[in-house]
């Protein structure tokens, strides 16, 4: 607290800022791949900063969508020499998008992910 009563704040970004940039980098990943891989990264770095917070949901929603779009794309490309692998992978971006912008969304408006424990 300063003189002032004022609660003082490190420098540097605050935790609803860092967020963002991840779902930002989720959403840059369409162009730059590698850019969901360093969000998945700063997730985890930061997953401790969030515990028992509003926020811890939307990390662990961004983690979430990061290995399980992983896992459709990864399935998607095994089976694309069979044809249904195109059908997969055209689900899984559908569903990417869905994820970035539902959690962007609530992010904006100051809300909690549904996300089961």
């Amino acid at each position: 607290m300063n003189r002032h009563g004022a609660q003082v704040r490190p420098e540097g970004m605050d935790l609803k800022q860092v967020v963002t940039i991840v779902y930002a980098l989720q959403a840059l990943s369409f162009v730059l791949p590698v850019a969901s891989i360093v969000g998945v990264v700063v997730d985890y770095i930061k997953r401790d900063d969030a515990r028992g917070g509003w926020l811890e949901s939307h990390i662990r929603w961004q983690i979430r969508t990061f290995w399980f779009t992983l896992l459709w794309v990864v399935l998607g490309s095994l089976l694309s020499v069979v044809g249904i692998g195109h059908l997969i992978l055209l689900a899984a971006g559908v569903w990417y998008i869905y994820r970035v912008a539902k959690g962007w969304l609530r992010l904006t408006d100051g809300r909690e992910m549904e996300v089961p424990a």
